[in-house]
């Protein structure tokens, strides 16, 4: 483990650097001219162009990654053009928001997705594995925003039990932040929760179908101890792999649900830069999103060799 660490995350330095150029590039083949959006249709050229020089979108491009990239790697992540706040700052206000929903839409996907994976291969052609399954369809089929406004009109117009939007700091009112984020996060997780119950359930049942399965059980052990000892150490491999990319997933901003639930997450703030070419902003978000994703499979990999002692050679 102590050989393993320091080599992957040597291999993420050139990810990040091929990541950041990415980015910054694709970012120009967006149409529209942010100058032009900033100073109006109708601006005045003389403003457009000391627009483009204040901005420095008058110098190559080359140049452009290099103030770019300088100023990300001293915490700078530039100017919204839109309204002339630190991107950082931007970032830092909506990250936890997106962060606490993340979190609380995986811990859902989790305690809902793996016990039902487990039940529906453990009771596999039984009345379990079908109604586990048919849970499963259903959270795949339905869409997020329909589920979202069907659990408004429930909870909150019919029973009046939760906010039916909005958003509270976890710092400042923790009761009131839960009861504004579960409903939201329930609608996130659902349809992780459907995705790990498959994988599990597939997963599982290969691993209880292997030789050293066979053994354990002809030693005695109860099923309870072959199940989660020997069976299911093995078969998390595929199903950490895709809760850590679910997770990358849902901190990259779930724009339709914080719509509905008027969540102020990254999601409805890279859409309302992306519709208003702010680039500064895009850029910063989406470099944000990319580095949590690479850090979530560094974790998913020290998972593997937690999960599974044979990795550990």
């Amino acid at each position: 483990m102590l050989n393993f660490l320091p080599r992957r995350l040597l291999e993420l330095l050139p990810t990040l650097f091929l990541v950041s150029v990415l980015i910054f590039g694709l970012q120009q083949l967006l149409p529209g001219d942010p100058a032009l959006v900033m100073a109006g249709e109708e601006g005045d050229p003389e403003v457009v162009e000391q627009i483009r020089r204040q901005y420095r979108l008058d110098q190559p491009l080359p140049v452009q990654y290099l103030y770019w990239i300088g100023g990300v790697l001293q915490g700078d992540f530039g100017e919204s053009m839109r309204i002339k706040q630190p991107v950082a700052q931007l970032i830092a206000e909506k990250l936890p928001v997106t962060l606490q929903l993340g979190t609380m839409a995986m811990l859902f996907a989790l305690l809902i997705g793996i016990p039902a994976g487990i039940v529906s291969a453990v009771h596999k052609g039984t009345a379990w594995d079908t109604a586990a399954n048919v849970l499963a369809l259903a959270g795949l089929s339905t869409p997020n925003f329909w589920l979202g406004i069907m659990m408004i009109f429930l909870f909150s117009v019919g029973l009046g039990w939760l906010p039916a939007s909005g958003y509270v700091s976890l710092l400042e009112d923790p009761l009131q932040s839960l009861a504004t984020t579960v409903m939201p996060a329930f609608v996130l997780g659902s349809g992780i929760a459907a995705v790990l119950m498959r994988h599990m359930r597939s997963s599982l049942l290969q691993a209880m179908a292997a030789d050293y399965v066979r053994t354990a059980r002809a030693k005695g052990l109860l099923e309870r101890q072959v199940v989660l000892r020997h069976g299911l150490r093995n078969a998390l491999t595929p199903v950490i792999t895709l809760g850590a990319l679910e997770f990358g997933t849902l901190l990259s901003g779930a724009v339709l649900t914080e719509q509905v639930f008027s969540i102020p997450g990254l999601g409805k703030l890279i859409v309302d830069a992306v519709f208003n070419r702010d680039y500064a902003v895009v850029q910063g978000v989406v470099l944000v999103t990319a580095t949590v994703y690479i850090l979530l499979n560094l974790l998913a990999d020290v998972l593997y060799v937690l999960a599974n002692p044979r990795l550990r050679a």
